[in-house]
């Protein structure tokens, strides 16, 4: 069955987490990914090599969902032959992604003007903290820093306490890799009208800033900005917060319209606070109330009692019951994939396609694993490819 990215080919030069999760998705629909990784040993600045142990690296690889459907080759880019292969390379791609600091691939000789050169039609994504310009574009950071640049860490949590550091989801994923595949794919689509490729400046604070419009938007009509634990869907109503349950488990609810309040006073059996929604005065017996109510039952209890009205209502499921949740299997977002160490689970596609759907190829590679045969597809043979691995240049 064809796949919506069939014949696009991507060269990742990237390392961490959001980088790869970009070429994740780019691969699950279709696209052409060469992870193009350091050789071992070179630099650990440019990610580390294989385990020393075989099996180890085979079942790391298995597991690493964000390298799935890709092929790898190891170069050594401040080897001129490695940088020769690599523009080779570039001859006949359509992407190239690289998460370095800004300067690094200038340095190494593999930056968007000198890819550009050599491929006009490229598309090449720099994916980075803070962007290639602007005052923060050097420092180095993590996602908790690009998510307090982009915002949302200051609006998460509750009244009075610490900012609540969720996982990281926002920047690195979110508003880095996924913001990234997102670019990557209009750049992508640009292409076709104007024939030629382009750069693509991807910062994760801006990604993140991004996913804040919403919010930004009351701020900037009211001037009153949101506060953690303070705004409309940040836990500050008792119709819109999670209680915990009898089995020490977390349930959600979400009655935000009118009729879904409704039925959330009746299902609790609390008749009392009909008409009472906006009514703040009632909010702290509500809340109280419906903590007592919750604590009689358990998660999966209320799910069942819920699940007969029209109520927006969820258990909160920690890690050990997503993957056995019935809807989550059921979408087919927890699948089975064949590997090198055999079938292992992982995260199934998120968007769903009626006509050329995405899917899970295979495992992730190992460090270098294709590196001969991604060069001889080039047409190097085997004796220049030796003479690269003598000098170090490939691994």
């Amino acid at each position: 069955m064809a796949m919506a990215l069939d014949g696009i080919k991507v060269l990742d030069l990237s390392r961490l987490a959001p980088g790869p999760y970009c070429s994740m998705l780019l691969a699950d629909f279709g696209a052409d990914v060469t992870l193009v990784e350091a050789v071992p040993g070179v630099s650990a600045k440019l990610g580390s090599g294989p385990s020393s142990d075989p099996e180890a690296a085979r079942r790391a690889a298995a597991y690493n969902a964000l390298g799935r459907g890709k092929r790898s080759i190891a170069l050594n880019l401040k080897n001129q032959g490695a940088r020769e292969a690599f523009y080779d390379l570039v001859k006949n791609a359509d992407v190239v992604l690289e998460g370095f600091r800004p300067g690094v691939v200038k340095r190494l000789g593999v930056d968007y003007e000198t890819v550009s050169d050599i491929n006009p039609r490229i598309v090449y994504c720099s994916l980075s903290g803070f962007g290639q310009t602007g005052p923060y574009s050097n420092l180095v950071g993590h996602d908790i820093n690009y998510i307090s640049i982009g915002g949302a860490l200051g609006v998460i949590g509750r009244p009075g306490t610490a900012p609540a550091i969720p996982v990281n989801l926002l920047a690195d994923f979110a508003g880095g890799g996924l913001m990234a595949a997102f670019a990557i794919c209009a750049a992508l689509l640009a292409r076709e009208h104007t024939g030629r490729g382009q750069a693509v400046d991807m910062a994760m604070s801006d990604g993140v800033l991004s996913l804040m419009t919403s919010a930004m938007t009351g701020f900037f009509s009211t001037g009153q900005p949101l506060r953690p634990g303070e705004g409309f869907l940040t836990g500050a109503r008792p119709w819109y917060d999670t209680y915990l349950c009898s089995d020490d488990r977390w349930f959600s609810i979400g009655s935000i319209e009118p009729h879904f309040y409704s039925a959330l006073c009746e299902a609790l059996e609390a008749p009392e606070f009909l008409g009472k929604q906006h009514d703040e005065a009632a909010w702290p017996e509500m809340r109280e109330r419906f903590e007592a109510i919750f604590a009689t039952k358990t998660a999966d209890e209320w799910m069942a009692v819920m699940s007969t009205y029209d109520i927006c209502a969820a258990p909160v499921l920690e890690q050990e019951n997503i993957a056995t949740d019935p809807h989550n299997i059921a979408r087919d977002m927890i699948v089975t994939v064949d590997t090198q160490v055999g079938p292992v689970q992982q995260v199934g596609v998120g968007p769903k396609l009626s006509e050329t759907p995405g899917r899970v190829l295979n495992g992730a590679p190992v460090n270098g694993e294709h590196t001969d045969e991604v060069l001889a597809s080039i047409g190097y043979d085997s004796r220049r490819i030796e003479a690269l691995r003598a000098e170090g240049a490939i691994g």
